[in-house]
């Protein structure tokens, strides 16, 4: 009987909505209506600091993330105008760089590069990054460019240090185009051991935080202009 009730909770449609819970970064935000709307496009590096930028700027700013993990570049340029909407931006920051430069094989698992393939090369990476520049810039809002985050040795998928190449194309993209540069890979590597998972792209909480009040400064920088 006890193990019948447990089989019986495991498939309760409760308890399936609870496994597919959302993240609640990717929760669509009411407005306040009056405030500047603030655009927070990224990965899930982003959706980490997602909520703290948001209790940051809460009375001060509207602060939105699209509805899901923005991947790679190719994803940016499918999805970007679906997760712009019709409404005006005052700000958008946002980052591309860590789903670029994985090695995934035949069947999408992240594998050593010898046993895959890399999502976009440099010159991909490029090219991707300039359309999207070009499409964010006719939204009218200030841009700000935030750097990809450490790959620690020992990340699966990945290759240590590989993201130094993707933010020296980026930085010279964002330089052509006068676009704001919110350095949190210089923050992430000062205090790598500190805020960074071992062998691991993501943060711990705390590590979150830290990247949330970087992210909120260089917003604020430009919300001020």
């Amino acid at each position: 009987m006890k193990h019948l009730l447990l089989a019986l909770l495991v498939l309760s449609p409760l308890a399936t909505h609870a496994a597919k819970a959302p993240d609640p970064a990717l929760l669509p935000v009411q407005d306040v209506a009056g405030l500047p709307r603030v655009m927070l496009i990224g990965d899930s590096i982003s959706m980490g600091y997602t909520l703290p930028v948001r209790e940051i700027f809460k009375g001060v700013a509207n602060i939105h993330h699209p509805p899901a993990n923005c991947g790679d570049t190719a994803r940016g340029l499918q999805f970007l105008d679906r997760w712009l909407g019709d409404g005006k931006w005052d700000v958008i920051h946002f980052n591309f760089g860590l789903h670029d430069l994985k090695y995934l094989d035949e069947k999408g698992n992240y594998v050593p590069p010898a046993k895959g393939k890399q999502v976009a090369p440099l010159p991909v990476y490029e090219k991707n990054l300039r359309e999207l520049v070009a499409r964010l810039k006719k939204t009218g809002a200030k841009l700000i460019w935030c750097s990809t985050t450490p790959v620690p040795d020992g990340t699966t998928g990945r290759v240590k240090d590989a993201e130094l190449d993707y933010n020296r194309v980026a930085a010279s993209v964002m330089k052509e185009n006068g676009i704001a540069i919110d350095d949190l890979h210089a923050l992430a590597a000062a205090h790598q051991t500190e805020y960074q998972r071992p062998q691991n792209v993501h943060f711990s909480k705390e590590g979150s935080q830290k990247l949330a009040e970087q992210v909120a400064a260089s917003i604020k920088a430009q919300l001020a202009k």
